[in-house]
């Protein structure tokens, strides 16, 4: 009873969060606007267009667009929703989660993630940290959305340097786009996992009177520790990073002060009309996880994250004569964790974040069709170290701004359509001060960065059953503040950070060669891709290790002097390189029966990205090669699927990483549809997770020695949709 009062007291207080597509009203009729779209049709709630991918440069169906696109909704993404965004997407083509235990699960795009892997939620960023250092959890939750789009390779054009490696798009209504069928609607879900006793109930209520439409949802989540398959430290790997470490406690079949339990809630509510929509929204998430501890007893690390966020965001359909579509985002995002070593205040950071952005989709000029936009970011960031009772300051606070104007124009000569954009982009960031950390090096005033970016695509239509994409790209970064002005502890990755004030841009030339096959019993996608990046930013361990100085806050050597309860932390820093990315995504789906049986379909899938130094040596934390198949079978209201996954030894793991072992993923899933009465619908889901319950070190995990991915578990739900 707790539980729901919580959600509910979360929900009263708030007024909710996006959508993109749009209906006209007229005489009292409900009408779709056909170039609107239903990005989040509640199929008993709302009358469900056809869907585009709205996070693409232009609005197109995923079939044809020229980029690697990634589409998850309906009945699939509730049996791949996970705890984190990395874990739902973990599965799909080109795609891993940079674990940091079951606390932390952000998407890798081909061998990208962090600050190269942009976390967008209808449109607009999350603005949490996520982006700076792999132990932040992104503050987008992926329970009961209705939608995620991911564009797999560079997505700079529209959102900016962070999305030099993709973006992941996480579509929900918390800002209602089109009016619903009825006054009252929604969803209810409850689901319970055995990997950590882990159980989440959330719901949404929706609905329309008038011109006005209403969202509210939330959801409480709670978990222990994670169960996992023999130990959790792999000691010898452990030892071989840091040999001073001393594993005195190493669990099996579980990892301690996993734990977490979170709570979330949203309102929103728009005005919905012939010319279009505007609405508002809010959200508050408050979500406290542990991390792994590395064996030697000393005190755990826990994260406390709060944010709250709140949305603006119109579509108007053609305002005036030239225009057929103006949309606006506007969001200010309060963010702030705090990590406690055991329950003290450690490490803490703070962002507040103003975003907007302006998209005008022009009529046809000639043959040409396309967008023209603007984006602007600015944001307030610190982070501090409280160890020993000693406010330091680990990054200076700073004023970070961005300015950014694009445009991206198509047009379409016989069965092949062309695409070009570019954008031009001004960033800076202004420190308000100097790091107080006792070696630290004097910070620059100020730092300037004039990122541009352009690209130009093909999508050759040979007929109805092939299709080829060759697009390139170029595309420039910017430094992160972290990146250039940390130096400290950081309690959480149990390492110790310095930044590099003299970092350049990263400057991206990727090409991307796809085909299509669509012949009805078969159907194929392939992508090659190729990735040169000069001044490519990474944090590489040094080898030195330091503990804190009591006294001064400062670091001093670890070389077997230190006192016996010293906690000896690798020294990170960043470093820069041109790099080259190589890889494929490929999927075969065969058609084996269409009878009264049930339809069953077999897919083959695999994938692979290997990041080389150029002057030699490994990109550290890379995917390994991935293949498998999956078998589907659909019966009335009964689907299934099996899917073994191989992943191979990882043996590039970058200077002073350790490799990863391969290993064989066997899951299995099934959901059952249930019509209830006036129009009310139930989904019953069951997933069997690692059913050979192998001890998987996730090669892009900082802390794949210490925290293996989950054991064998069960997972059971239920879904009332009315």
């Amino acid at each position: 009873m707790r539980k729901k009062l919580a959600i509910f007291s979360l929900l009263t207080g708030a007024m909710g969060a996006n959508a993109n597509a749009v209906d006209t009203v007229k005489d009292g009729i409900q009408k779709p606007d056909k170039r609107a779209v239903a990005e989040n049709a509640d199929r008993n709630n709302v009358l469900e267009l056809e869907e585009m991918v709205v996070t693409a440069p232009l609005r197109k169906k995923a079939e044809d667009t020229a980029l690697p696109v990634t589409v998850l909704k309906g009945d699939a993404l509730v049996m791949k929703t996970g705890r984190s965004i990395g874990e739902t997407l973990k599965d799909e083509l080109g795609i891993t989660s940079q674990s940091f235990g079951p606390g932390v699960g952000t998407p890798v795009i081909r061998g990208q993630g962090g600050p190269r892997v942009r976390v967008l939620n209808n449109g607009i960023g999350s603005n949490d940290v996520s982006q700076l250092s792999p132990d932040h959890a992104t503050s987008v939750e992926p329970i009961l959305v209705e939608r995620i789009e991911v564009l797999r390779g560079p997505a700079t054009l529209l959102y900016g340097s962070g999305a030099i490696g993709g973006v992941v798009n996480v579509i929900d209504n918390r800002i209602p786009g089109r009016l619903f069928r009825k006054l009252l609607g929604g969803a209810l879900e409850q689901r319970f996992d055995s990997a950590a006793n882990e159980s989440t109930t959330a719901m949404k209520v929706e609905g329309s009177k008038g011109n006005l439409a209403y969202h509210l949802d939330g959801f409480f989540r709670t978990r222990g520790n994670l169960g996992i398959g023999g130990n959790g430290i792999d000691v010898a790997a452990a030892q071989a990073m840091d040999p001073s470490l001393t594993v005195i406690q190493n669990p099996k079949g579980h990892i301690p002060n996993t734990s977490a339990h979170a709570i979330s809630g949203s309102a929103g509510v728009s005005l919905v009309g012939e010319p279009g929509y505007a609405g508002v929204s809010i959200n508050r998430l408050e979500n406290n996880y542990g991390i792994s501890p590395d064996g030697s007893g000393g005190p755990n690390t826990r994260i406390d994250l709060k944010q709250s966020k709140y949305d603006f965001k119109s579509e108007l359909i053609d305002p005036v004569r030239f225009v057929e579509a103006l949309r606006t985002r506007l969001g200010y995002t309060d963010y702030q964790h705090t990590e406690l070593v055991g329950g003290v205040p450690g490490t803490a950071f703070a962002n507040k974040t103003y975003e907007g952005r302006a998209e005008l989709a022009h009529r046809p000029i000639g043959p040409f069709r396309g967008t023209v936009g603007f984006q602007a970011i600015a944001s307030n960031f610190a982070a501090f170290n409280f160890e020993h009772g000693n406010s330091k300051t680990i990054v200076p606070q700073s004023l970070i701004n961005s300015y950014g104007v694009f445009a991206v124009e198509s047009f379409d000569y016989g069965p092949v359509t062309y695409q070009l954009g570019g954008r031009v982009e001004q960033a800076s960031i202004d420190p308000q001060g100097q790091n107080s950390l006792p070696g630290a090096l004097s910070t620059p005033s100020s730092f300037s960065y004039t990122p541009v970016s352009a690209s130009v695509s093909v999508l050759w239509k040979l007929n109805d059953r092939h299709k080829i994409n060759l697009g390139g790209t170029r595309s420039q970064r910017a430094p992160q503040v972290q990146e250039l002005l940390s130096y400290g502890f950081h309690d959480a990755t149990r390492s110790f950070e310095e930044g590099n004030a003299a970092l350049r841009m990263e400057t991206s030339y990727n090409l991307d060669l796809g085909y299509k096959l669509n012949m009805g019993w078969v159907r194929a996608e392939f992508d090659l891709f190729n990735n040169w990046v000069d001044h490519y930013i990474y944090q590489q361990r040094t080898g030195a290790d330091v503990f804190q100085d009591e006294d001064s806050g400062g670091p001093l050597a670890c070389n077997g002097s230190q006192p016996a309860d010293a906690g000896c932390q690798a020294v990170l820093q960043s470093r820069q390189a041109g790099a080259v990315f190589r890889g494929y995504e490929s999927k075969l789906i065969f058609s084996l029966s269409k009878n009264p049986d049930g339809l069953i379909d077999l897919t083959l899938f695999s994938d692979y990205t290997r990041g080389k130094f150029m002057n030699g040596g490994d990109v550290p934390r890379m995917p390994p090669l991935r293949f498998g198949f999956q078998l589907d079978y659909t019966r009335h209201q009964l689907t299934s699927n099996l899917r073994l996954t191989r992943g191979e030894t990882q043996s590039h793991p970058g200077l002073n990483e350790t490799p990863t072992n391969s290993y064989v993923l066997l899951n299995l899933g099934m959901q059952y549809k249930v019509k209830t009465f006036q129009g009310a619908e139930m989904i019953l889901f069951a997933k069997a997770n690692n059913l050979l319950n192998e001890n998987i070190r996730n090669s892009v995990s900082y802390l794949r020695n210490f925290s293996p991915e989950q054991g064998r578990s069960a997972q059971v739900g239920i879904r009332i949709t009315f």
